[in-house]
C-alpha cells in the first residue's frame, strides 16, 4: 500500500484506535518536570521516550551535548546534562523530520492544580507543556505510529523525529547543536500546536542588547562634581525613540505576519534597566536593554551594524560632557523564512483543506 492510496477514513480509524495511547504518553511526559532554566529531569525524559520510540519500530540514537559546548553558551547550566534524541524509520532520502523541544518554562504561580499532574476537563488536557510543546510531541508520535502501522518502512524517503532541549532559553544547545554537528534534514516540521489555523513559514529575527552609559559618580549633595548617568540614559533613550524608530517606520515586509503591525521591524526599549546605588548618590552608571525584531528581509549583521553606527553618533554628541556610551550585544537570532510556494508548505495547506481548515502561511512574530 502506498501513501497516495490511503484515504482519510482509514487514517482516522488508526488515529482513533491509538488516541488513548498518545494521551497516556502525553500525561507521562508532562509529569516529568523538564523545567528550563536550568534543565531539570532531561535524563528521565530521555529514558522514557527512547523506549516509546523503539516500541513503535524506530531506530533511535541519543546524543549527549558536550559539557564544554553547553558551558560556551549557558555556563550557569553546564552541570545539567543535555540530550538530543533522534529516531528514524527509512533509509532513503528525502528525510522529513519532525522537530520538538521537551523543555518547559517554570510553571509560576496561579495554578489551581499541580501543573505536573495533568488532568482532563471538557475534553482538554491541562498541565505545564501541554501545548508548548509536549502536546506536539505526542501528536507527532501518534502520526508516525499511524504511518508505520499502515505503510511499514517508507521506501521513497525517511521519517525522523528529533527531540531537543533548551528551546526555552534560545535553543543553541538543542536544535542549534543538531544543525551544527548532527546534520540537517531535507524538510523539517516543528509540530508546536500553538495555532492550528496557521503554518508558520518563518520567524522574525531578534537582536538583544544593552546600551551602557558611563558618567561620574558623586555625592547627591554636590551633583556638580558628577555626571549623572541616569539623565544621559534618558536622553539616549529619547534619541532612539525619536530618530531610530523613524528609520524602522520606513521598512515593511512583503509577507503575512498575522497582523499588519507585525510586518514591520520593531524595537522595545527598557525591558531591563540596571544602575543606581543609593538615593543620595549621583549615579555613575546606567544601562537599558533593547529588543530589536527583524522582518525576514533584513540581515542580522546589517541590523547590528546599523545600531552600532547609531550609538557611535550619539556617543560623539555626549562625549564632550564626560559621558561614555557603549553597546553590549547579549543575544542574536537570525530571521528564518521558507517560501509559501515550497512543496512542504503547499502540502500542509492542502492537508488542512482536506480537514476543513483554512490554513494561512504566516511568519511567526516570535522565535521558533
Amino acid at each position: 500500500m502506498g501513501l497516495k492510496s490511503l484515504n482519510l477514513k482509514t487514517v482516522f480509524e488508526h488515529v482513533d484506535r491509538d488516541f488513548e495511547w498518545a494521551v497516556k504518553i502525553l500525561k507521562e511526559i508532562i509529569s516529568i518536570p523538564t523545567i528550563n532554566p536550568p534543565g531539570e529531569h532531561y535524563g528521565e525524559f530521555k529514558d522514557y521516550i527512547v523506549e516509546i520510540l523503539r516500541d513503535i519500530g524506530m531506530d533511535v540514537h541519543v546524543h549527549k551535548v558536550p559539557k564544554d559546548y553547553v558551558s560556551m553558551h549557558y555556563p550557569d547550566y553546564a552541570d545539567k546534562p543535555r540530550y538530543i534524541i533522534i529516531a528514524r524509520i527509512g533509509k532513503n532520502k528525502p528525510v522529513l523530520q519532525f522537530n520538538g523541544h521537551y523543555d518547559v518554562v517554570p510553571p509560576g504561580s496561579g495554578w489551581s492544580r499541580d501543573p505536573f499532574k495533568p488532568h482532563v476537563s471538557d475534553e482538554k488536557l491541562y498541565g505545564r507543556g501541554a501545548v508548548d510543546m509536549k502536546g506536539g510531541i505526542a501528536a507527532t508520535l501518534l502520526a508516525i505510529k499511524t504511518v508505520i502501522s499502515l505503510l511499514g518502512e517508507p521506501e521513497n524517503g525517511s521519517l525522523e523525529i528529533a527531540l531537543v532541549p533548551d528551546e526555552e532559553i534560545g535553543g543553541k544547545t538543542g536544535t542549534g547543536y543538531l544543525v551544527e554537528y548532527l546534520g540537517v534534514p531535507d524538510y523539517t516540521v516543528i509540530a508546536e500546536p500553538s495555532n492550528t489555523n496557521n503554518v508558520w513559514i518563518g520567524h522574525k529575527g531578534a537582536l538583544w542588547g544593552f546600551i551602557e552609559i558611563y558618567g561620574k559618580q558623586a555625592h547627591g549633595s554636590t551633583p556638580w562634581h558628577g555626571v549623572n548617568a541616569f539623565e544621559y540614559m534618558v536622553r539616549v533613550a529619547l534619541d532612539m525613540i525619536r530618530e531610530y524608530n523613524a528609520k524602522l517606520d520606513s521598512k515593511h515586509s512583503a509577507y503575512d505576519y498575522g497582523d499588519p503591525r507585525a510586518a514591520k521591524p520593531t524595537i522595545n526599549l527598557g525591558g531591563e534597566v540596571v544602575g543606581g546605588a543609593k538615593i543620595n548618590v549621583v549615579p555613575g552608571y546606567y544601562a537599558f536593554s533593547f529588543d530589536r525584531r527583524l522582518i525576514v528581509e533584513e540581515k542580522l549583521e546589517e541590523v547590528e551594524k546599523e545600531i552600532r553606527e547609531f550609538i557611535d553618533e550619539i556617543s560623539k554628541k555626549y562625549k564632550q560632557n564626560g559621558v561614555e556610551i557603549k553597546l553590549k550585544i547579549v543575544s542574536k537570532l537570525a530571521p528564518a523564512f521558507t517560501s509559501p510556494n515550497n512543496i512542504l508548505v503547499k502540502t500542509l495547506i492542502d492537508i488542512g483543506k482536506n480537514l476543513g481548515l483554512n490554513i494561512r502561511p504566516i511568519v511567526c512574530v516570535g522565535g521558533l
